[in-house]
């Protein structure tokens, strides 16, 4: 057993059913590797020889939150949660196994070179899971809705409804007089749609819920273009503010960033990274849509650029000014002064 007043650094290399863990002391000396389950008994076994100032690193992957929260339960402090990607990068290795991953993870810890990932508390990880499963919801009754569309054009049928799900459309399709099996398929189809539809209402009143206890969400609400969805999105996926230092950070986690490719004295700018929070950078993008019609300030700052450009890089530039200035609003706890679209924009 490891002696319990020695300070050490615990990789766990986290997986569904196993955790493969290492123990190491602060020359860098393993004191203990061990493979046991992802259960309360296991972990509670492996933890006898851990003690509580012991630093403690495991990966951020699909099952992270439970064993995160249960070291933390267990009064383990000193927990951190590695980026996998840029620990990938730091730590390749030939030889890819649990253990040497579990050791490469406490290593980094030990050296102060682990490249970590945010852990939100419970709070904003709960305001995550609400606003992602609206997302979910409303992505599955599109896909929902690209399979109507093929029946009609499987059948060669057109149609002038603006909006072929709206009550008027669903009559129409209704009364379609298609072969058997396309007509009981379209039935269920229009039927999921309605289910899909109450589920989304049921949830977005859940979200106002979040969005009303939650200060940061309300301040973004005085922005034009975010209502309660949009603000309780952008809060939990940023998180805590403090975690940004400037502007330019927060926008290149959002990943609105230009990339760049450098080589010798050349330079050259090209488009946006891509590579950050892909539901921060959709839903900013989605404000930034309806905020150019509402606000002079952000409309007169879109058609200056859509003038030498076009509409999608626009509106890109449009988005990350409103990162800016979502930024400046969370980091001052300041409301956003609005700015009525004059109609010369």
């Amino acid at each position: 057993m490891v002696s319990k007043q020695m300070q050490s650094y615990v990789g766990l290399d986290v997986h569904k059913k196993f955790i493969q863990g290492c123990i190491l002391d602060n020359e860098g000396k393993v004191l203990l590797e061990q493979k046991f389950k992802s259960e309360p008994h296991s972990m509670d076994m492996f933890l006898l020889n851990v003690s509580k100032d012991s630093k403690i690193v495991l990966e951020s992957c699909s099952c992270w939150q439970y064993v995160y929260d249960y070291l933390d339960d267990a009064e383990y402090k000193d927990l951190h949660l590695a980026n996998p990607s840029r620990v990938r990068l730091i730590a390749e290795s030939r030889k890819k196994t649990d253990k040497v991953d579990a050791k490469a993870l406490a290593n980094l810890l030990r050296v102060n070179l682990l490249p970590e990932s945010y852990a939100p508390p419970l709070s904003v990880r709960y305001e995550r899971q609400i606003t992602r499963h609206r997302l979910s919801l409303v992505r599955l009754r599109a896909d929902v809705k690209r399979k109507i569309h093929a029946i009609l054009l499987r059948h060669g049928i057109e149609h002038e409804f603006s909006d072929v799900f709206g009550k008027a459309g669903t009559k129409y399709l209704y009364s379609l007089d298609l072969p058997m099996c396309d007509r009981f398929e379209l039935d269920n189809y229009i039927q999921t749609i309605d289910f899909f539809g109450q589920k989304i209402k049921d949830t977005q009143e859940r979200v106002e819920e979040f969005a009303e206890h939650s200060p940061q969400s309300r301040l973004l609400m005085t922005i034009p273009g975010i209502d309660y969805y949009s603000a309780l999105m952008i809060s939990a996926e940023i998180g805590d503010i403090r975690r940004f230092n400037t502007a330019k950070k927060l926008i290149s986690y959002a990943g609105l960033n230009p990339s760049i490719s450098q080589s010798g004295e050349k330079c050259y700018t090209g488009h946006i990274a891509k590579q950050g929070n892909n539901n921060l950078r959709w839903i900013l993008g989605q404000c930034a849509n309806i905020a150019v019609m509402n606000d002079s300030r952000l409309a007169l700052f879109y058609h200056r650029i859509k003038k030498c450009k076009n509409h999608n890089i626009a509106i890109t530039a449009t988005a990350r000014k409103l990162l800016c200035i979502i930024f400046a609003m969370l980091k001052d706890n300041s409301k956003y002064i609005h700015l009525k679209k004059c109609k010369a924009s």
